[in-house]
């Protein structure tokens, strides 16, 4: 039986969740139907016409697209504009259009890390770590059901805490309760003041899962009424946010890595600044236009912060404290398209993976 398009997006999900989109973005699926059953999978930075067109030839159903070729509201779908066309193609072929964008350039194994990989930077991390995408749930157990009751919640993802897992702080105390005449009580009896020896169990998770995991605390909980906290977080989540900085194997004169840069990242130009300092040792990088994590870059004592999409009064804002490299926004995520084949092939053997063969940078060099 053929794999559905919501098993492909469940696990899409899982790797990148749209909850790390920003605001601004519209990521997910964007045309045909979820129960689908799968025909084949194309990989596209891009989805435009040609591409909807190449999926319909090669008998692909699903395209994944870095880009979201619904960005902003559409009003109007008669085909006046190119994403209107490709829109339209998509649903007359019943082809499935799903972006990956925001969300993936946010995740630590995502399009940052891949650039950071063809670079050979070494002790990769996220440059910009997000403060609100984590929460804490404090609850209190009885003793005998702490381990059940904590199992359930690390398997709902709780208690993940970078390369670590069931992660927890406990302490041991004393609940007490009385049951009202109306409670049905899993300890004691009604109208009779109780004392049981709890745990009191603190665990951090992603708060896109605070459903499933309070899910899971009431289903394993046996009190009638679960007792908890839960609190979301300024804590920055080392894995989650924008760009990304590491360091190189060995030091590299600035001329001779730009020229590295530019051969590594398959571009035809690249835009830089003066150069700064004699060698370089520290490299920051942002998929796409991330002119906004320079300030970041500069605190984090990056000798080089490479990026797209610089404008020219930007680049002043380098102010002879770091080289910034502009390489292009389709020569920064070309290589995303690598990402998600290597992703989705290793989940899904049994089916066709494709990378479109589709150039969509619109943007030529002489």
């Amino acid at each position: 039986m053929a794999e559905a398009i919501a098993s492909i997006l469940s696990h899409l999900e899982a790797w990148a969740p749209l909850a790390y989109q920003e605001d601004y973005d519209n990521c997910g699926l964007i045309t045909g139907n979820p129960s689908w059953p799968v025909t084949g999978i194309l990989v596209s930075l891009d989805c435009t016409e040609a591409v909807v067109e190449e999926a319909r030839q090669q008998g692909s159903n699903l395209i994944v697209a870095h880009h979201p070729i619904v960005f902003r509201a559409l009003k109007k779908i008669t085909g006046k504009t190119y994403g209107e066309r490709a829109v339209l193609q998509a649903i007359k072929h019943d082809i499935a259009l799903y972006a990956i964008h925001t969300n993936l350039d946010h995740i630590h194994t995502g399009v940052n890390k891949k650039i950071a990989d063809r670079l050979g930077l070494q002790n990769a991390r996220i440059l910009q770590p997000n403060t609100r995408s984590l929460s804490k749930l404090v609850t209190f157990i009885p003793n005998d059901q702490a381990a059940q009751v904590m199992a359930a919640l690390y398997a709902a993802g709780a208690g993940a805490v970078g390369r670590y897992a069931e992660c927890s702080f406990q302490v041991q105390g004393v609940g007490t309760f009385t049951p009202s005449a109306q409670a049905n009580p899993a300890i004691g009896q009604r109208g009779v003041a109780e004392r049981v020896n709890e745990t009191r169990a603190e665990v951090i998770f992603p708060s896109h899962l605070s459903h499933r995991v309070m899910a899971a605390l009431r289903a394993a909980h046996p009190y009638e009424e679960v007792a908890y906290y839960l609190t979301e977080l300024k804590n920055e989540n080392q894995e989650v946010g924008a760009g990304m900085i590491g360091e190189l194997a060995a030091p590299e004169e600035p001329f001779a890595f730009l020229r590295r840069l530019k051969n590594v990242m398959q571009t035809g130009c690249v835009r830089h600044t003066a150069v700064v300092g004699t060698e370089v040792r520290k490299v920051a990088v942002c998929g796409g236009a991330g002119s906004f994590l320079l300030p970041a870059a500069i605190a984090q004592g990056a000798d080089v912060f490479i990026s797209a999409d610089f404008k020219y009064h930007e680049f002043f804002d380098a102010e002879g404290k770091i080289t910034v490299a502009d390489i292009g926004h389709y020569e920064s995520e070309q290589f995303t398209k690598d990402l998600l084949v290597e992703v989705l092939s290793k989940k899904f053997p049994t089916f066709a993976v494709n990378f479109s063969k589709t150039v969509t940078n619109p943007i030529s060099y002489l």
